[in-house]
């Protein structure tokens, strides 16, 4: 059941060019968090911006009852959302949507991840570490070396790491889409695994396609435009077999099986 509240900011830093990740305290928003799902945040109390904009869990701290929000800026409400300083209130609704199921029967989870869709895989790769998953992969895509996002986080889990860029300026050169081919027709080849993905459209076309193949279960986050975050304005409708769902409501987490590509 999601709520409205102000939340506290405690922190509030840029972590590589245009990205910045947010900590907030909350005691009910953090204790009912699932990694996958996601938040809408109210970035300025004027009507321009009018609209909240949605952002998914990175961290999921229950203990310390905070959550992570890993944002890039794009546009005024996330310039806005840069300028909140330790110690201020602000306006959070959440948790809303569907996350992602771990599944702690096979041997193998593989997160992977392009750009800014890193952001929820670390929250899932926590659960999937927490919940006695043998083997944790991540493979994260970028553009260049100065993009890397996320890469100490995930191997400090104990997560066996791969990077991959554009450019080849850090990494591996390539996709991750087809870094996870690579690996998984090689030493994952005869273990029974799970793939987890969030990124660009077409790099999760490619993912669920080699989920297909292989015959792999796998969820996907998709990234929708978000407006109300509760479907009621259907803005962020996606076409699946079972007709059309809302990221927002249904989502964002989908089955990979369920979605037909455009």
């Amino acid at each position: 059941m999601p709520i409205k509240e102000l939340a506290r900011v405690i922190d509030n830093r840029q972590v590589v060019k245009d990205h910045f990740k947010l900590t907030i305290s909350s005691d009910y928003i953090s204790t009912h968090a699932v990694p996958g799902q996601f938040v809408e945040i109210r970035v300025s109390n004027d009507t321009d911006p009018l609209l909240r904009r949605p952002f998914c869990f990175h961290s999921i701290n229950k203990d310390g009852r905070t959550v992570d929000i890993l944002y890039r800026v794009v546009g005024k409400a996330t310039k806005l959302l840069t300028q909140y300083q330790i110690g201020s209130e602000i306006d959070v609704m959440g948790p809303l949507g569907n996350g992602f199921k771990l599944d702690k029967t096979k041997d193998v989870a593989v997160f992977v991840g392009g750009g800014a869709g890193i952001a929820p895989l670390l929250a899932a790769a926590q659960e999937a570490k927490k919940i006695g998953i043998k083997a944790v992969y991540a493979i994260l895509g970028m553009k260049n070396r100065n993009m890397v996002l996320c890469e100490a986080a995930f191997k400090e889990l104990g997560v066996e790491t791969i990077i991959t860029t554009d450019d080849g300026s850090y990494g591996r050169k390539g996709l991750a889409s087809d870094i996870l081919l690579e690996l998984l027709s090689s030493h994952l080849s005869s273990l029974p695994s799970h793939l987890y993905a969030c990124g660009p459209k077409p790099m999760l076309k490619a993912i669920s396609e080699i989920a297909q193949q292989r015959k792999l279960d796998c969820q996907l986050s998709l990234e929708e435009w978000m407006a109300c975050g509760i479907g009621a304005c259907k803005g962020c409708a996606v076409k699946t077999r079972s007709g059309y769902k809302m990221v927002c409501k249904d989502g964002p987490v989908f089955d990979a099986k369920e979605i037909i590509w455009r």
